[in-house]
């Protein structure tokens, strides 16, 4: 067994890290553990200073984890943020596991984009000349799909642990020529910039993030499942709305159709209504007629007789 990595040297930014002690699950369990059902985490945007200890916190976990031993042994993925939370919360970041998780895989990502682009950008033989990611603007970042508030302090930590993490594995294998190669092409440097990270980082990072996502598969199997029958009962109700939708425009097109009925029908009444009164006035005028007719025949035989 190789001796523990020496400590990373003072950074020459403002923001310093705090001297960290670490805790052991020994400690933790008759302090921190205790009291996890009393916590009230903080939400919201996370502070640099949260984002270094979480950082420490896992440094000093994946040390933790490489060391064999028969008192502390290798806790399953729930138990080990739960191990990070319990570090976080006695340094002032009090986070939940779920958070540290989250955040974590966020700062992966983060990560990743910002070396990406400052390798390749950097090694390009375009005529144009190279824009450093530490140079642009908030806006700048966003035009080329990268990270808006990645800081330099947060970046040479995360290299520094995936810098740690694969050092660490490759230990056992130093004596072979091409490991022993890949791990002096990775200095660890405290420049005010950031450093730019060969390609061996990208296996520390991969692995890294295929051990997180491996350790929290229930976790993320119990996400999908939930989202999936969130998704399921959001279909049947869209169904059965547009169900619902339909048959009330169904039945206000039929009520309209009677409506219609019924008022030609009306019209129809009305229109014999008229056609009778109108019939009926003149029978009665042709009859007055013939009436009055009949009276002056009447009077002219009545003098015609005197």
């Amino acid at each position: 067994m190789s001796n523990p990595l020496p400590p990373p040297p003072p950074s020459t930014h403002h923001h310093q890290h705090q001297p960290l002690n670490i805790i052991t699950p020994a400690t933790t369990s008759a302090t921190t553990m205790t009291s996890a059902a009393n916590r009230e985490y903080r939400k919201g945007n996370w502070t640099i200073q949260e984002t270094l200890t979480l950082i420490t916190a896992k440094r000093l976990d994946d040390e933790r984890r490489a060391k064999p031993s028969t008192s502390s042994p290798s806790k399953p993925g729930e138990l080990r943020w739960k191990w990070i939370e319990n570090y976080c919360w006695d340094h002032g970041c009090f986070r939940s596991q779920n958070q540290c998780n989250d955040k974590w895989d966020n700062l992966l990502r983060d990560y990743k984009k910002v070396r990406q682009y400052q390798s390749s950008h950097s090694q390009s033989q375009s005529s144009h000349p190279f824009l450093s990611y530490w140079s642009m603007e908030r806006h700048q970042r966003k035009l080329h799909n990268l990270p808006t508030n990645m800081s330099p302090e947060v970046f040479e930590a995360l290299n520094d642990v995936l810098q740690r993490k694969l050092n660490t594995q490759q230990q056992p294998h130093l004596h072979q020529p091409s490991f022993s190669q890949s791990s002096e092409q990775l200095p660890l440097k405290t420049d005010q910039n950031p450093p730019e990270i060969d390609a061996p980082v990208t296996v520390s990072e991969e692995s890294d993030s295929s051990e997180t996502e491996s350790s929290e598969n229930l976790d993320s199997k119990t996400k999908r499942k939930k989202v999936r029958k969130i998704g399921s009962s959001i279909m049947r109700s869209a169904s059965v709305l547009a169900q619902t939708l339909k048959s009330c425009e169904e039945n206000k097109e039929k009520r309209h159709q009677q409506v219609m009925e019924l008022e030609q029908r009306r019209l129809q009444i009305e229109e014999t209504r008229n056609e009778v009164n109108r019939k009926g006035i003149t029978d009665l005028v042709a009859a007055m007629t013939n009436l009055s007719g009949a009276i002056q025949s009447l009077i002219a035989n009545h003098y015609d007789q005197t």
